[in-house]
């Protein structure tokens, strides 16, 4: 099975940084120049590695393609989209100062996530902490798309193998997007094209947490899967790891299946 997810995620067993950092941005590049209604990208920037390394390679990406057509046409548009007060602000800040970005959006969800628990809970449906914490990444989701709307741009995601294997991520909400620009990458792979672009290391060293829930503010990723990124990223190139890392990797792939595949329709076979 392992050999089958690899395949399906199209992760290498080892990366040259430079050029899939020119991957990711020719990719983006080639995507606004064949649809001239693109005048740019939109992405969330949360302070983590992820957000982090996208935004980064969309500003390079909007830099060049400027460059090329010789005006300021293209433009990366970077969303805060805090919950409230951001325990990690201070990171948000420093991806921001790092990334550069053509301009900078803030929006606080939390009025519009309050308003919505709300009106579940006087139709009696009372969300538990964890499923309010899907509710803020959809949330989010929608932003991202007003924003593309009014400005005529395109969504970026930051979805990466160790988050596609595990489907680690919300069902439209952080996984809707229009491009995933780093699919193929694992996280440590994602980490090394980082470095190479000089990014401030503690923004790629720091835990990796996609602080949803309020009961269990900033969990760590791996406690929440119940495996490690180094066993993840290992299992994803092609590397021994134990059975029981092997085993929980498996089933979150195999859990997770109806998060990689568009809405299912009677012609598909994988439900039956």
């Amino acid at each position: 099975m392992q050999r089958t997810i690899i395949e399906a995620l199209h992760v290498k067993p080892t990366i040259e940084p430079r050029y899939e950092i020119r991957r990711s941005i020719d990719f983006m590049k080639q995507y606004a120049l064949k649809h001239p209604f693109v005048k740019g990208f939109v992405l969330g920037i949360s302070g983590g590695q992820d957000s982090t390394l996208v935004g980064k390679l969309a500003q390079l990406a909007v830099d060049e393609l400027n460059e090329e057509v010789g005006k300021k046409h293209y433009s990366f548009i970077a969303l805060r989209l805090p919950y409230g007060k951001q325990f990690d602000e201070d990171d948000c800040q420093d991806a921001l100062r790092w990334i550069k970005p053509t301009e900078v959006i803030t929006v606080d969800i939390q009025p519009a996530v309050d308003v919505s628990v709300q009106s579940l809970r006087e139709a009696g449906i009372e969300l538990t902490d964890f499923a309010k914490g899907n509710e803020k990444a959809r949330e989010r989701m929608k932003v991202h798309y007003s924003v593309a709307a009014a400005r005529s741009c395109v969504v970026l995601g930051s979805d990466h193998a160790a988050e596609a294997v595990t489907g680690f991520y919300t069902k439209f909400g952080d996984g809707g997007a229009d491009l995933m620009p780093i699919y193929r990458l694992n996280k440590r792979q994602g980490a090394a094209l980082l470095q190479s672009l000089g990014c401030p290391a503690h923004l790629y060293e720091k835990v990796p947490t996609a602080d949803l829930e309020d009961d269990r503010p900033a969990q760590p990723d791996e406690e929440a899967l119940g495996v490690s990124y180094e066993a993840i990223d290992r299992y994803l190139e092609g590397q021994d790891v134990s059975a029981e890392a092997a085993a929980r990797i498996e089933q979150l792939y195999e859990n997770s299946a109806h998060k990689r595949h568009l809405p299912i329709t009677v012609f598909d076979q994988f439900w039956k």
